[in-house]
């Protein structure tokens, strides 16, 4: 009985070395789960914080490109885009007249009085 007896207290002190190590193992996750948690709040904190400098620096650039585009591309006065537009106006409409010309499918587009002295400022121009 005596070997049962201390059977059953090294049994019991067993057990208990068990049950110890068990909750100092779950008392290890937790810490570990929690650190984990720590550890992602922090990267989404980190995450937004990029994320806000980013548009922030989205928004200054556009502005900063806005600002290169008026100065690079002043507002021009109504005169000055009035004769432009008429300008591409008239190279649209010459554009025909001059392309076969230029490919030698027909004479020298406007009526001048020495043609060959055209073409040899063309030719000498080219």
């Amino acid at each position: 009985m005596t070997s049962l007896f201390a059977q059953e207290i090294r049994l019991s002190k067993r057990h208990e070395e068990i049950v110890s190590q068990r909750l100092m193992l779950l008392q290890q996750m937790e810490n570990k789960l929690g650190d984990q948690h720590t550890v992602k709040a922090s990267q989404l904190q980190t995450v937004e914080t990029a994320f806000k400098r980013n548009l922030s620096l989205l928004k200054d650039l556009e502005a900063a490109e806005k600002s290169l585009q008026t100065r690079i591309h002043p507002i021009l006065r109504p005169e000055v885009v009035s004769l432009e537009t008429r300008y591409w106006a008239s190279v649209e409409e010459y554009i025909p007249k001059w392309e076969r010309f230029l490919l030698g499918k027909a004479p020298y587009p406007f009526a001048v009085e020495n043609q060959n002295e055209a073409e040899n400022t063309i030719q000498n121009e080219a």
